[in-house]
């Protein structure tokens, strides 16, 4: 019953942000959930042997257009994916510092450190702002 409840929980999640459901969409916005950290497309595919990468890319790049998700681009260049708390629009009010370490290589979202305003002169539009920290996190220094 309990897994029911969760199944049933990413559902409303879905259509609340308009994403029809599917068996896939499910299965990926479940993993994404149990990250702790950001995760890549080849991440998934080891979790998703026999799903389709395409299928897999579009399902991210849905979630991304949605506001479940936002990327990440790592210090080795790899996109990678975590899931948006609640309440966050992937606005430049919401963007956080992001940081790779180095050693293990996983990406980590610190929601509690903002992406400081950027003053920009008159007529330039910022798209996106990222704030990329490198170096070796508390699981692999301590």
């Amino acid at each position: 019953m309990k897994n029911k409840f969760k199944i049933k929980e990413l559902e409303e999640l879905l259509t609340a942000k308009k994403v029809r459901t599917t068996a896939m969409r499910l299965l990926v916005l479940k993993t994404l959930q149990k990250q702790k950290a950001a995760i890549g497309l080849q991440d998934l595919e080891s979790v998703f042997e026999k799903a389709d990468r395409i299928t897999l890319y579009r399902t991210l790049k849905t979630f991304e257009e949605k506001g479940l998700i936002h990327s990440i681009v790592d210090g080795n260049g790899t996109t990678k994916y975590a899931l948006c708390k609640e309440g966050c629009e992937c606005a430049p009010k919401d963007m956080h510092v992001h940081f790779y370490c180095q050693n293990c290589r996983e990406t980590f979202c610190l929601p509690k450190s903002k992406v400081p305003e950027v003053p920009l002169p008159e007529h330039f539009v910022p798209v996106e702002t990222t704030l990329l920290v490198k170096g070796v996190c508390g699981k692999c220094s301590g």
